[in-house]
């Protein structure tokens, strides 16, 4: 019999775990800072209500649908077709991103280690944080040590189970995360740098709208998420028939979105009571944030809790992805969980030395014009989430058909007209957008390579 959630908040803690990560408390930050401030936020929010909610619904109607894994979960819809291969794409797609993602993930243990032992303190400027953030990413000894420590918390709470691990430690881990970032806020709030700050944020100059900053906005909307990859497929498979797929969807896109909104929050108050520049881009938070906290009074103890945070929304997102891996394995081949989380884990942990090797002695290897980890960032980000989202949409709308699964929000409401919107988004609305993003980003990458080829 399959394993389920012990109970709806757990499952939606869980799931906001895995749509809680990096993107959340890195990503956004930065993507604000670069691209508009205020405007591109108000994007962002619209992306994730118009793109978000509607897929992330569609993969939890599928995971119940079928209480299967992504590719168990197209057999059962449209098995003995290409449409399958939806399925392994999403596996393949949590396999490769986490080999390294897990490489950003030893990072902040290695940050919360130069924390706790006084190291962060002399990084007073952001030039001197982002010489401190090469050297420490080039040494192939300590990137290789906190990638494997990395993926060894997310292989433990694996190895115990859906009840006894992933939802024990989400239901820790998510409201310590709050409860940090709250902490955080309040401090950024009495740094002096609250007006600026918020007047950059919440105030919106819609004329640093481009088309560069929509995109990023959809693309922000849709991996934040952790949609296209699989994740709520397998956790939706673990979801009783007794709850309500619209609600919990509703929370996770909520708690996902709170914590994006809330990491800005706490950032960038500080960034302007200090003087420094929000548009530094990718580097905001390992070079602009240690140099605020290496400035203001206990800013030592604050930066060993930003580092924490940005730790917890990583796991909670690695715990996901290697899920997404271990459980075909478990549901297509017959594997024990034990043996699926050690064998996997180990694979995935492996693949991921190239990546944490990518900043040092592996710098000068490139691949399409970036590093190994560039390629496979880029090349899971850019194509293989946007393909798995845009194909789940065809797939369940036009191919399998609504009519065979919109049941599944029957104990939600009674109401057609909620059921018949969902359907007409996943049907017309997502497919399209997706297809968008997807064309512009592949567009935006081909111009890259043809200026390159002709540098």
């Amino acid at each position: 019999m399959r394993e389920h959630w012990g109970s709806k908040l757990g499952f939606v803690m869980a799931a906001a775990g895995s749509a809680v990560g990096l993107g959340n408390i890195w990503k956004f930050p930065y993507l604000t800072g670069s691209k508009g401030g205020a405007a591109f936020v108000i994007i962002y929010l619209l992306a994730v209500i118009i793109l978000g909610l509607p897929i992330m619904i569609a993969e939890l109607v599928i995971g119940r649908h079928t209480e299967r894994n992504p590719v168990g979960a197209f057999k059962s819809m449209v098995g003995g077709t290409p449409w399958v291969l939806v399925g392994y794409l999403g596996v393949i797609s949590g396999f490769l991103i986490l080999s390294f993602y897990s490489v950003v993930g030893g990072w902040t243990i290695g940050y919360i280690v130069k924390g706790l032992t006084g190291m962060l303190s002399n990084l007073n400027t952001p030039d001197v944080a982002a010489r401190e953030f090469r050297e420490f990413t080039a040494n192939p000894l300590s990137s290789l040590i906190y990638h494997l420590l990395f993926m060894a918390s997310c292989m433990y709470i694996v190895f115990g189970g859906v009840k006894g691990g992933i939802e024990k430690w989400n239901k820790v881990l998510m409201p310590l995360l709050f409860a940090i970032l709250l902490v955080l806020i309040g401090r950024g709030f009495f740094s002096g740098g609250m007006e600026k700050g918020l007047s950059f944020y919440l105030t919106p100059d819609f004329s640093k709208i481009t088309t560069d900053t929509i995109i990023a906005a959809l693309g922000q909307a849709f991996f934040s998420l952790s949609l296209g990859m699989g994740a709520m497929i397998t956790y939706g498979s673990y979801l009783s028939r007794s709850e309500r797929i619209l609600t919990a969807a509703f929370w996770i896109v909520f708690l996902d979105t709170a914590v994006a909104l809330l990491a800005g929050f706490a950032v960038f108050p500080s960034v302007f009571a200090m003087e420094l520049s929000p548009a530094e881009g990718p580097g905001l938070v390992f070079h602009v944030v240690p140099a605020v906290f290496a400035r203001m009074p206990g800013g030592q103890f604050f930066a060993v809790l930003f580092f924490f945070l940005l730790f917890l929304a990583a796991v909670t997102s690695g715990v996901s992805l290697l899920e997404v891996v271990c459980a075909y394995f478990i549901d297509e081949k017959g594997w024990s969980r034990h043996r699926a989380v050690i064998i996997m884990g180990t694979i995935i942990a492996l693949l991921g030395v190239p990546s944490a090797l990518s900043f040092g002695c592996l710098s000068h290897v490139k691949m399409l014009g970036g590093t190994f980890f560039d390629f496979i960032d880029k090349l899971t980000s850019n194509y293989m989430l946007p393909l798995g989202g845009f194909f789940i949409a065809i797939c369940l709308g036009w191919k399998y058909g609504l009519e065979k699964t919109i049941h599944e929000l029957d104990p939600d409401t009674k109401i057609l007209s909620i059921k018949e919107l969902w359907a007409f988004i996943i049907k017309f609305i997502s497919p399209f957008v997706l297809f968008v993003v997807f064309i512009s980003l592949v567009w935006a990458d081909l111009v890259a390579f043809v200026q390159r080829l002709f540098a």
